[in-house]
């Protein structure tokens, strides 16, 4: 059996964590500028605020009815996540974090007539050691635990917040609750097809036999959804330590950019942040790329904005900043024009390999072991000091560029100025 945890409107939750007040009381988060709704309690939800929406056109009805509104504050959330996610992992020995709020437990070893006990006590741990609000899904499956999670979540009242599938009469009764684009591992065009079908919900599609699947369903991805949906495990736990193949830093600007010294600060910038990703997975990178995002209508930049980008091969695959950076700000001075207003950039770095599996030039001498050990030193006095206390004087100093986030609360958690005052 498999479960999956799922943290209950979690950007919201960890603003409540620091702020009891605001139990019981609607809140919303927004995101990247302040732009739109991304997480809601369900006070807010029943107040009809939308999810996804921009913030200008909720905010009539989200100060009608008093809802606290914050930025994004990125620092405390994933903050927060480190702390449920290593709550989890003291109370099973096997867990896969899947995103920022939610994780894959592996259940063996668990008796069968335990698991809504099982389900309820890991809730009720992390609620007690971190404040946030979990539902839990328990299944044969990992498909079938998202759709037990989806319907405790969905059900509170009714499920405590936990729900088990573990026959096939639940498991029947769940799926025919579930339209098939609720289902994980379907996208809105796969539902699309399946309704000319006449596949309307998720126990109609665990009906139809392996080869209409693979012939509709998109070949082996479609196969092991329909065995996920048997109860059929086809979908294994992932090792969390899995290496990433590509890295990539991208931010929406606070205000249109338009003139290259600026962006030239934020590609830096995001360079060295890639840089870090980087280094910590212990690899380097052969292929650096960088996109800028422009804006013609500035009312309108979200729904009216295209991407220019360019990329450069490095003669040897490398994970030192300042040589990343060396090569990134070419890239901008390539792709800038002059005149054109700005609103993201992004940095990719692909072609990675173990960084000490290296092929370097016969006739360069290689990054020497010293400048190694000097990023794992910036590394650590950024990561313990905060707030890039150590910087490439090409990230600029100012950022008059970064992002708004003028409803940001305090970092609790990890800015010792930033701390709770307790009275």
């Amino acid at each position: 059996m498999k479960a999956i945890v799922d943290c209950n409107s979690f950007y919201a939750a960890c603003e409540r964590v620091f702020r009891p007040a605001l139990h019981g009381k609607p809140v919303v988060v927004l995101s990247n500028n302040d732009g739109c709704i991304v997480s809601r309690s369900d006070e807010a939800k029943k107040l009809g605020v939308g999810m996804a929406v921009p913030y200008y056109q909720s905010r009539e009805l989200i100060e009608k009815n008093d809802v606290a509104v914050f930025s994004s504050n990125y620092h405390l959330y994933g903050d927060m996540s480190w702390r449920v996610m290593e709550t989890l992992r003291m109370l099973s020995p096997e867990v896969e974090v899947y995103s920022v709020d939610e994780a894959f437990l592996g259940l063996d070893g668990i008796d069968e007539t335990a698991l809504v006990a099982y389900g309820h006590f890991v809730k009720e741990q992390v609620e007690k050691w971190t404040g946030i609000p979990v539902s839990v899904g328990i299944a044969p499956t990992k498909v079938l635990s998202k759709v037990a999670n989806r319907l405790a979540k969905k059900n509170k009242e009714a499920t405590g917040g936990v729900m088990v599938l573990q026959t096939v009469a639940e498991q029947q009764v769940a799926l025919e609750q579930t339209a098939v684009e609720e289902l994980w591992g379907v996208g809105g065009k796969s539902a699309r097809k399946l309704r000319l079908f006449n596949i309307n919900n998720g126990w109609q599609l665990r009906s139809m036999g392996e080869d209409w699947v693979s012939k509709h369903l998109g070949g082996i991805t479609g196969l092991r959804l329909l065995r996920e949906l048997n109860g059929i495990p086809s979908i294994e736990m992932k090792n969390p330590l899995e290496t990433k193949k590509m890295i990539a830093t991208t931010r929406m600007f606070g205000k249109p950019v338009q003139t290259l010294e600026q962006l030239k600060e934020a590609v830096a910038t995001y360079t060295t942040r890639a840089a870090e990703k980087l280094r910590r997975q212990h690899s380097a990178a052969r292929v650096i790329n960088v996109f800028l995002v422009t804006v013609n209508d500035e009312d309108k930049y979200e729904f009216h904005s295209r991407s220019k980008g360019a990329y450069t091969s490095l003669p040897a695959a490398t994970s030192i900043t300042q040589e990343l950076i060396a090569y990134a700000l070419p890239l901008v001075e390539q792709l800038y024009k002059e005149g054109t207003r700005y609103l993201k950039a992004g940095v990719i770095l692909s072609g990675l390999v173990p960084d000490d599996a290296v092929q370097y030039n016969l006739f360069e001498p290689p990054a020497s072991g010293q400048m190694r050990r000097l990023m794992g030193m910036i590394d650590n006095v950024n990561f313990s000091m905060r707030d890039d206390v150590i910087k490439f004087a090409s990230a600029g100093t100012t950022k008059n560029w970064k992002m708004r986030q003028e409803m940001r609360s305090p970092r609790y958690s990890t800015r010792w100025n930033e701390l709770k005052s307790v009275r």
